[in-house]
């Protein structure tokens, strides 16, 4: 994590995949732009393609056009073919800094060269801006705006589970049979309609929705839990969604009943322990009580493992999976402000899988709610 001493940042990415790209300008560029602070001011070097429009929208305090750095840097490597990392070194020597710091998936190759032409540059230990952790009530309502697109996505594929009927092992909508592609299509044009972009979207039946990460496919069956996970990204603001929830077409079994609600129980006192200065480690734990204190064991074999065996939570926000961290594998103590998932899960083949997510933000008190939807699993 950069101090107070440490180099100015220095990014080459675009916005798309770069979320301190879009963090630290508030603008979309699709393609890779150089961007760098110095002192209290903010600088993008864009192509005239970009210049106008990012002069306009962005964050940036000083916008300075590319072509030049380029005619610049052809006449002075004349034997070899000049890119951004050439061009750095010019706007290094122009603004007489001879040191950055660049997040940890800066590109090697512009690294390798900014390093043989002499500057000094430091690859950041953790975060290059670790203020994006804590969510300003902008930031907090475009995460619970991209939940609004997620509950939207939910109800699209409940409507269809509802209303299918049940024949034998086959569950049929409109004379067709209903497949984790058909509910995932569904999802994704509800939320396309809402404004965000649900990528990789998880409907996993049966025995598949016991791999967290499995994206499911195929036809889903009566009575047996399917697990939905959506994680849209909002097209306006690039902040995401990421809420869970499991159904089940039929009827439930005793021992399905006694599955979903030990999830929905160990979520509950995850929640009621999330605070700030609380250590995410300590809310993992209270998730493993719950599910010992009900009879759930988890156990890692050659053959994979069954149980609980991912984190509670993650933080969430312009990426997917940010900082916090609510588990077991690390000591993190949640900041006042912070947004976190809490996503307790239990995955047992033969029975099937349940997972039940949710987002808050951390307060000194009870977590604050960003997203909402029914935990009615039972269709």
């Amino acid at each position: 994590m950069p101090g107070k001493n440490a180099p100015p940042p220095l990014l080459y990415a675009d916005s798309s995949r770069s979320a301190d790209v879009l963090y630290f300008g508030r603008v979309n560029v699709p393609d890779a732009f150089i961007s760098f602070r110095l002192g209290r001011k903010k600088y993008a070097v864009v192509s005239a393609l970009e210049f106008g429009r990012v002069r306009k929208t962005s964050d940036f305090d000083v916008v300075l056009p590319l072509e030049p750095y380029q005619k610049r840097a052809r006449s002075l490597w004349t034997q070899r073919q000049v890119g951004a990392a050439e061009v750095i070194y010019l706007l290094a020597k122009d603004f007489r800094q001879t040191r950055f710091t660049v997040p940890a998936d800066f590109p090697a190759g512009i690294y390798e060269k900014l390093y043989e032409l002499g500057l000094n540059v430091t690859v950041a230990e953790g975060a290059l801006f670790p203020e994006r952790e804590i969510k300003r009530p902008a930031e907090a309502a475009a995460i619970r705006e991209g939940n609004r697109c997620a509950a939207l996505g939910f109800a699209a594929a409940e409507r269809i589970l509802r209303a299918c009927r049940i024949q034998g092992r086959t569950l049929r909508h409109r004379g067709r049979v209903v497949t984790s592609e058909m509910l995932k299509f569904a999802i994704e044009v509800a939320c396309l309609e809402a404004g965000a972009v649900s990528s990789d979207t998880i409907v996993a039946g049966g025995d598949q929705a016991c791999d967290p990460h499995e994206r499911g496919s195929g036809p889903l069956r009566p009575h047996e839990l399917i697990i939905i996970d959506i994680f849209p990204r909002v097209t306006a603001s690039g902040y995401h969604g990421d809420m869970t929830r499991t159904f089940l077409r039929g009827r439930a079994s005793e021992a399905q009943q006694a599955l979903v609600s030990a999830v929905r129980a160990a979520q509950l006192a995850a929640l009621k322990s999330i605070r700030a200065n609380v250590n995410g480690r300590d809310v993992h734990g209270r998730v493993l009580e719950v599910f010992a204190a009900r009879g759930f064991e988890t156990k890692h074999t050659p053959k994979g493992s069954v149980g609980f065996f991912h984190g509670t939570g993650h933080g969430l926000g312009l990426d997917v999976h940010e900082l916090p961290r609510v588990s077991g594998a690390v000591d993190y103590r949640l900041l006042k402000g912070a947004v976190t998932t809490v996503e307790p899960g239990l995955y047992y083949p033969g029975l099937g899988g349940c997972r039940i997510e949710d987002v808050v933000q951390v307060t000194s008190g009870a977590p604050k709610p960003l997203s909402r939807y029914h935990y009615q699993w039972e269709l």
